[in-house]
């Protein structure tokens, strides 16, 4: 729920001091500034946590550790992209497809209790999806129409 409260929070001072700034309502901005955030916050977890976000994964996936960091970048890149209008329909897209191939990861997670904070095995567990695949989805929706 953490990135929520990122996105919710960043996307309201955006439009706030977006507005002070040029006295106009750049929503399409403070959307892309607030995700932008809430993926460098989520980003940084994969540098923190990389041991609980590593047990995310099945053992039998190859260089996990370098897959977690990878994808710590992958969002970084992402952020910045969004933040370029020229680039914002490539990240976007390429955003979509990311969060989409995560999913999995989340749900192996969540199935078996991993807590990537703490690197044990005492998670929410199956009930935590009711709240995790919606926001997905709702994250995925809000970088399309905020992209496009």
């Amino acid at each position: 729920m953490k990135p929520l409260y990122v996105l919710t929070f960043t996307f309201i001072l955006a439009i706030a001091g977006l507005w002070l700034w040029s006295q106009e309502w750049r929503l399409v901005l403070a959307g892309n500034i607030a995700m932008a955030a809430m993926l460098l916050f989520t980003a940084m977890g994969h540098f923190m946590f990389t041991p609980g976000m590593v047990r995310m994964m099945p053992p039998v996936i190859p260089f996990r550790r370098e897959l977690v960091w990878l994808t710590g970048l992958a969002e970084i890149a992402g952020a910045v992209g969004l933040l370029l209008p020229q680039y914002r329909h490539l990240a976007a897209g390429w955003l979509i497809v990311f969060l989409l191939l995560v999913l999995p990861v989340n749900i192996y997670a969540a199935l078996h209790r991993v807590d990537y904070q703490k690197g044990t095995s005492d998670g929410a567990g199956p009930e935590y999806l009711w709240i995790r695949i919606p926001l997905q989805v709702f994250f995925i929706g809000w970088i399309w129409f905020f992209s496009w």
